[in-house]
C-alpha cells in the first residue's frame, strides 16, 4: 500500500481586496509618480508652441477611362473595385510627386528658409517638413478625404491645405491627359501595322482569284453564288415536296385498287377514278343483265331472244373487263410518270448542290482570304474611327474625378496643444504608471505579506497577528487597546501544545528588529494578568533588549547564575505586575561564549519550570547567532516571530528550518507590526475584538481628563528573594 500523498498546496488567488491592499500600502509611490507625471504633462503643455489648423475636403474617385478600348466609344467602362485605391491614394497624395508640386508652386524652400534663418531648404528637408505638417483623414465609408495642415500661422495651414488639393487634383488630371495620349499613340501604331496587314491580304486574295479562276462579281460577297438561287431552290422543294405527296397518293390508291378482286374492282373504280365509258357500260350491263334474267323466267334459254340478250350481256362484260383493265394501265402509267417527273426533280437540285460544292471547294482559299480581308477591314475602321474620337476627347477641356468638396479656411482658435487633454491624460498616464509601479514593487517583495504567505510556505499556523506600533501592555494596562491581541496569541498557544508539561517556550526570529522581545515581554505580561505564575529571561547575551523594557540596569542576571556567581534567587527579579517575574541577560564574558550550551542551563531550566507556570525566553536572531539555536533545543517550545514586510520568505524559512533541525519543538508563527489599516485581510482576522474593546470605550476615552505622559506608571522591579 503507498503511503497517503500530502495534499497539494493550494494555489494562490488574488482577490479585489488583494489588489485594493497594495495600493494603499504603496500609495505613496503611486501618489509620488502621480504628482510627478501631471507636473511634467502640465509643463510641457504649456511650453509647446501652439499651431492651427485648416481643412480642405476632397472627393477621389477611380477614373471611368483609364485605359482606352480600341473597340469601344469614347469613355471606357466602369472599373473593377479596388479595395486598395483610397489607400494608395493618400500615399500619393502625401507623396513627392504631389508635395512637390506644392512646395514649387508656393516656393517653399526658401519661403521657410528665410522663415527659420538657414537661407534656403532643401527640397528633401521642405518635403519631410510639410509632411510633418500633414495629417491626411479619409471620412468612414466615403471616398472624402480630409487634408489637414497645422502651422504656427493660420493663414499659411489654409494655403496648404488648399495647394495640396489642388496639387492632387492636377497630378490625377495630368496622369489621366498622359494615360489618354499614350493609349492614342499605340492605336496609331496598331492603325498603321493593320494598314500595311490589309494590303498584304489584298494582294493576295487578287492573286487567288486569278490563280482559281474565281468568278466574282460581287465585290461584298463573301461566299461563292449558289447555281440555284434562293427562291429557286424554294421553288424546287415546294415542287419536291408536292410531287411526293401526289406520288403516294396515286401508289396507295393504285395499290389498294390492284388488290381487290375482278368483280369489286369494276364496281369501286369509277367512285376513285371517274370514266363515263365504264360508267355506260356499266349501266348497259346491269340492263342486258336484267333484261336476261326476266326473259329466262318466260323463255327456254334455248329461245333465240334469250340466246341474242346472253350474248350481249357477255360482250357488254368483255367490254368492261377491257375497260376496267385499261383504266389501270393508265392509272400505273400516270403513277410511273409522277415517280419519273420526281426523279428528274431530285437529280437536278442534287446536281445544282453537287456543283454548288465542287465549286466552294475548289475556291475556298480565295473566299476565307476574302472574308479575312474583310474582318480586318470593318476593325480597321472602327480603330481608325476611335482615333479620332480620342483625339477630340483631348482636344476638350477634361475634368478629373477629383473634387474639392470644401475649401479650407483659416483657424479661428490654436488646436495644438490640446491642453485640458494632455494634462488628462498625463494624470491617467501618471496614475496607471504608479499603480503598476506599485504592483511591480509589490511583486519584487518576497517578504511575508498574508496569513495566507505563511499558511502557503511555511506549512505552519499563524498563533497571532500583533498590530503595529503596540506599547508594552504592563505599562497601558489590561484594558490596553492591543491587549486582546495578546489574548488570542495566548490562548492559541494553549491550545497549540500537545502537553500541558511544555512550559518552557523561547521566542525567536529570522532577523534583528522584528519585535521578539517586545512580544516575549507582552506575551508574558497577558500570561501573568491570566493568574499564571510567569517567568521572562532575557537570553539574548549579545544585544539584551529587555532590561531596558523594565528601566532597570544589566549588572547581574542569567550569565551570573550559569557561572555560578549568584543562587538563582538573587538573580530573579519581580515587577509591578502581580505575577510576572524577571531574569536579566546579566554580563556576557568573551571567554563564556558557549555558555548557553551548557549543563547549568539545562539544569536551570528544569529548575525554572517546577518553580514557575510557564517561562519565556528572549533569543537573539536565530540566524545571526548560534545562542538562539541552543536554545530552541532546550526548551519546550518554539514560537517564530515574524514582521510584516521586513525580510524575504527564504529567510524566515530558513529559520524554522534551523529550528527543526536541532530538534526544537515548533508550535507555531506570529505575525508582527501589522498595519489593520491598510491590510483588511488582517483586519477581517483581528477586527471583531478590535471594534468589541475600542468602540465602547471610546466615549469613556473622550470624557476622561488627559493624563501628562509623565504621570505614566513603570514597571516596579525588586528584588524577589
Amino acid at each position: 500500500m503507498e503511503p497517503p500523498q500530502p495534499p497539494p498546496t493550494p494555489e494562490a488567488r488574488l482577490h479585489f481586496l488583494d489588489y485594493w491592499r497594495i495600493i494603499r500600502i504603496r500609495k505613496a509611490i503611486i501618489v509620488t509618480v502621480f504628482l510627478i507625471t501631471a507636473i511634467i504633462a502640465t509643463a510641457v503643455t504649456f511650453i509647446l508652441p501652439v499651431s492651427y489648423s485648416s481643412t480642405a475636403q476632397i472627393d477621389i474617385e477611380p477614373d471611368t477611362a483609364a485605359d482606352i478600348n480600341p473597340m469601344s466609344g469614347s469613355g471606357g467602362a466602369s472599373p473593377a473595385y479596388d479595395a486598395y485605391f483610397l489607400q494608395t491614394q493618400l500615399q500619393i497624395l502625401q507623396g513627392p510627386v504631389v508635395l512637390g508640386k506644392v512646395i514649387e508652386a508656393l516656393d517653399l524652400n526658401d519661403v521657410w528658409g528665410k522663415k527659420y534663418g538657414v537661407g534656403t531648404f532643401k527640397t528633401t528637408e521642405t518635403l519631410e517638413f510639410l509632411k510633418n505638417q500633414l495629417v491626411l483623414s479619409p471620412v468612414r465609408n466615403t471616398t472624402l478625404v480630409d487634408i489637414i495642415v497645422y502651422s504656427g500661422d493660420k493663414n499659411e495651414a489654409a494655403v496648404l491645405a488648399n495647394a495640396i488639393a489642388r496639387a492632387y487634383k492636377e497630378y490625377r488630371l495630368d496622369r489621366q491627359m498622359q494615360a489618354t495620349e499614350g493609349g492614342i499613340k499605340v492605336l496609331e501604331d496598331k492603325y498603321q501595322v493593320e494598314n500595311d496587314q490589309i494590303e498584304a491580304i489584298r494582294t493576295n486574295v487578287d492573286a487567288l482569284r486569278k490563280e482559281l479562276a474565281i468568278t466574282d462579281t460581287d465585290p461584298q460577297a463573301l461566299v461563292p453564288s449558289s447555281t440555284l438561287s434562293g427562291e429557286q431552290m424554294r421553288t424546287y422543294n415546294d415542287e419536291m415536296m408536292k410531287g411526293e405527296t401526289e406520288y403516294n397518293k396515286f401508289q396507295e390508291q393504285y395499290d389498294q385498287l390492284k388488290a381487290l378482286p375482278q368483280e369489286k374492282l369494276r364496281d369501286v373504280l369509277p367512285v376513285i377514278s371517274p370514266d363515263a365509258v365504264l360508267s355506260g357500260l356499266l349501266d348497259k350491263y346491269h340492263e342486258s343483265q336484267q333484261k336476261y334474267v326476266t326473259m329466262t323466267n318466260d323463255y327456254s334459254p334455248l329461245n333465240p331472244d334469250v340466246i341474242r340478250v346472253k350474248a350481249l350481256v357477255d360482250e357488254v362484260n368483255q367490254q368492261i373487263e377491257d375497260r376496267v383493265t385499261g383504266i389501270m394501265t393508265g392509272l400505273e402509267n400516270n403513277l410511273n410518270t409522277e415517280k419519273a417527273a420526281l426523279d428528274t426533280l431530285r437529280q437536278e437540285v442534287d446536281t445544282a448542290i453537287q456543283k454548288d460544292n465542287d465549286e466552294a471547294a475548289r475556291g475556298q482559299p480565295y473566299w476565307e482570304a476574302k472574308r479575312n480581308l474583310a474582318n480586318l477591314e470593318d476593325y480597321h475602321r472602327a480603330l481608325a474611327a476611335k482615333i479620332e474620337t480620342e483625339k477630340i476627347d483631348v482636344a476638350i477641356p477634361h475634368t478629373t474625378m477629383v473634387y474639392v468638396t470644401e475649401v479650407a479656411e483659416p483657424g479661428k482658435d490654436p488646436v495644438r496643444p490640446n491642453k485640458p487633454l494632455n494634462i488628462t491624460l498625463g494624470l491617467i498616464f501618471g496614475l496607471v504608471v504608479g499603480i503598476g509601479l506599485a504592483f511591480f514593487i509589490e511583486y519584487l517583495d518576497t517578504s511575508v505579506k498574508t496569513i495566507d504567505d505563511v499558511e502557503r510556505a511555511f506549512q505552519a499556523p499563524v498563533l497571532g497577528v500583533i498590530p503595529q506600533n503596540v506599547g508594552i501592555l504592563a505599562d497601558e494596562g489590561p484594558e490596553s487597546r492591543y491587549a486582546e491581541a495578546y489574548r488570542v496569541l495566548r490562548t492559541n498557544i494553549l491550545f497549540a501544545r500537545k502537553d500541558e508539561k511544555l512550559t518552557a517556550i523561547v521566542v525567536v526570529s529570522a532577523g534583528a528588529g522584528e519585535g521578539k522581545s517586545t512580544t516575549t515581554l507582552n506575551l508574558a505580561t497577558v500570561f501573568a494578568q491570566a493568574g499564571t505564575r510567569v517567568l521572562i529571561v532575557d537570553s539574548d547575551l549579545r544585544r539584551p533588549t529587555l532590561h531596558k523594557l523594565f528601566h532597570v540596569a544589566n549588572d547581574i542576571g542569567l550569565t551570573n547564575y550559569l557561572l555560578k556567581q549568584n543562587t538563582l534567587e538573587e538573580v530573579i527579579q519581580t515587577t509591578s505586575v502581580p505575577m510576572l517575574d524577571f531574569m536579566a541577560s546579566g554580563k556576557l564574558p568573551s571567554s563564556s561564549m558557549s555558555i548557553l550550551n551548557s549543563a547549568q542551563m539545562k539544569q536551570m531550566i528544569a529548575g525554572l519550570k517546577q518553580r514557575y507556570e510557564f517561562v519565556f525566553f528572549d533569543s537573539p536572531p536565530i540566524l545571526g547567532v548560534s545562542d538562539a539555536s541552543v536554545l530552541a533545543s532546550e526548551v519546550d517550545i518554539v514560537v517564530q516571530v515574524i514582521q510584516y514586510r521586513r525580510y524575504p520568505q527564504p529567510m524566515n524559512l530558513r529559520a524554522k528550518q534551523v529550528i527543526e533541525k536541532v530538534g526544537g519543538t515548533f508550535l507555531g508563527i506570529v505575525l508582527n507590526n501589522i498595519n489593520m489599516s491598510q491590510d483588511e485581510s488582517y483586519y477581517y482576522y483581528s477586527g471583531y475584538y478590535h471594534d468589541y474593546y475600542y468602540s465602547g470605550n471610546v466615549k469613556d476615552q473622550e470624557n476622561a481628563a488627559p493624563k501628562d505622559p509623565d504621570d505614566t506608571d513603570r514597571i516596579g522591579i525588586k528584588q524577589k528573594y
